[in-house]
């Protein structure tokens, strides 16, 4: 019987154990160890933001986003309702509340024409997140935010290694986030970054980072000792998970040309299906450079989807898909919130189907492919 073939499997790169080896040797397993600089000057090289922070999560950073943006209860934020649920909870933990507004069919990304009949008075700003590693459309968002005077945070959570018009996705808002969860291209296990892209929010993004405290400058020799000065929490990750996240973005380049050969071989092999109409591929637009996050197709309807799950799991092939749409949460009917509809959200929530995508897949691949045209086939 044939192997089953994973939706996800973790990559290692070969150097993660000798790091994290290293790390104990060194004597330092908490925060802001060598490995910790080592991966935020990587990352702010790699990007070209002002500062890159390591954080526990991606989640983590978003709410040091929140914090930064003073959001307040009452306020309100802007963001897409095709997304983690992180993206919310980062700003509804300040008392804010979500607005959702319509993503586009052809990326999936936050629809820009949508956000100026979304403003109030209490809009705070607009969380931009980034799908499937296709950077949005930012230059009609950032004219909108600057217009209103709205803070623009990106969620970057699938974006490393993509851009947008030259810019590093993450780095064309106030702030950007970054995730290294084990589903991700670049990996940790757990882990994530805040870019701070204006010089003006740096030092507040080090004291929020370190529990509201001045640590950080305490340990420039900038003070004499630290103290409480701000919010915080406790966001920065340990050193062991720096360690293994170094060996990882010393190989960044590798790891995403290999992802990119698997993203083109779905492409060029389902190409044929969807001038059939068969399904829909994936759609990068002309200004973004993706980095193969992952491969989705758009199929008919639910019950094609679902039938098309139940094929590949016959064939040994896990497939998913996500997400759950926010605007029809649970939770945001238990806060009596409501929503306008969302149409594309919601057709393209009962549509999407994901492929497996991951470093070691090179070898499997053609089964892959070959159960899917079998299931049009059939």
């Amino acid at each position: 019987m044939e192997p089953l073939i994973p939706f996800n499997k973790p990559y290692m790169t070969g150097k993660e154990l000798f790091n994290i080896a290293e790390a104990h040797f060194n004597g330092m397993l908490a925060g802001d160890g060598p490995f910790t600089k080592k991966c935020q000057a990587s990352l702010e090289e790699l990007t070209g933001t002002r500062k890159a922070l390591l954080t526990h999560s991606c989640t983590a950073a978003l709410e040091m986003a929140a914090l930064l943006c003073d959001v307040q209860s009452g306020d309100a934020v802007i963001m897409p309702s095709y997304t983690f649920v992180s993206t919310a909870n980062a700003f509804v933990l300040r008392g804010a509340r979500p607005i959702f507004v319509d993503i586009q069919e052809e990326t999936l990304n936050i629809d820009p024409s949508k956000i100026e009949a979304a403003l109030t008075p209490q809009t705070r700003g607009i969380v931009a997140v980034h799908y499937a590693g296709a950077v949005c459309d930012m230059a009609p968002i950032l004219e909108v935010a600057r217009s209103h005077g709205l803070w623009v945070i990106e969620d970057a959570a699938q974006g490393i290694m993509s851009s947008y018009r030259g810019c590093a996705a993450g780095t064309l808002g106030d702030m950007g986030t970054l995730s290294f969860h084990e589903t991700k291209n670049i990996i940790s296990g757990e882990g994530g970054a805040l870019l701070v892209n204006r010089a003006d929010l740096i030092e507040r993004a080090e004291i929020i980072r370190e529990k509201g405290t001045n640590r950080s400058q305490f340990f420039r020799g900038a003070v004499d000792k630290y103290t409480w000065c701000d919010l915080g929490s406790s966001y920065l990750p340990g050193e062991l998970t720096a360690a293994f996240l170094w060996a990882q973005l010393s190989e960044c380049g590798g790891i995403t040309h290999r992802r990119l050969a698997l993203w083109g071989r779905y492409h060029e092999a389902f190409e044929p299906l969807e001038s059939r109409g068969k399904c829909r591929r994936p759609v990068i637009p002309r200004d973004c450079v993706h980095n193969a996050h992952l491969y989705y197709l758009l199929l008919e309807d639910l019950e094609q989807r679902t039938r098309f799950i139940d094929w590949m799991r016959g064939g040994g092939i896990q497939t998913v898909f996500h997400y759950v749409p926010l605007h029809s949460a649970p939770y945001v009917e238990h806060c009596g919130w409501t929503n306008r509809p969302l149409p594309v959200t919601e057709s393209v929530a009962d549509r999407i189907v994901r492929l497996p995508l991951w470093l070691g897949l090179e070898p499997l691949q053609q089964r892959v492919i070959d159960r899917v045209l079998s299931f049009f086939s059939s």
